[in-house]
């Protein structure tokens, strides 16, 4: 099978994933990869991450994050958009054991070669979204709706 997406340079940041072949609406494109580790080897291993204003983490559930600084997969090289073509979904695994988890993305509609493929991150930050911090976690999606952030409301 061809393959139907590859990683470049992005116009959003760095590097990007974009549609080398018509991708129909509600198809899974990649699955998301990487080392599995808990939130606490998170913690000790990143911090809480405020800082960076970058991450390869992502929250499969309540206990496991997979971090795709290690044996990570193009997924990882995925941009955030406001008005995003894709969306992350966490299949549950059917044996019930959370480390069997997966983190999909999937087409919201149907994308087509060229396109870059974007999902919104649904970052949440339990310190305070100040300025210093909304510039540090600054969008640049060119979203006609752009929030100027990667930082969404505190649930």
């Amino acid at each position: 099978m061809p393959r139907r997406i590859a990683a470049r340079r992005s116009p959003i940041h760095g590097n990007g994933v974009f549609a080398t072949a018509p991708i129909a609406k509600g198809e899974t494109v990649i699955q998301y990869k990487g080392r599995l580790i808990t939130h606490a080897q998170a913690d000790r291993q990143y911090g809480d991450g405020a800082d960076t204003g970058h991450t390869f983490l992502f929250t499969l559930n309540d206990k496991y994050i997979l971090d795709a600084n290690f044996d990570g997969n193009n997924a990882r090289w995925i941009n955030h958009s406001c008005d995003p073509n894709c969306e992350a979904t966490i299949e549950e695994a059917a044996d019930g054991n959370p480390k069997h988890d997966k983190v999909l993305i999937e087409a919201l509609r149907d994308i087509a070669p060229g396109e870059e493929l974007t999902y919104n991150y649904g970052i949440v930050l339990e310190v305070p979204h100040t300025a210093k911090m909304k510039k540090l976690w600054a969008c640049r999606c060119g979203a006609s709706n752009c929030t100027g952030t990667l930082l969404q409301p505190k649930r």
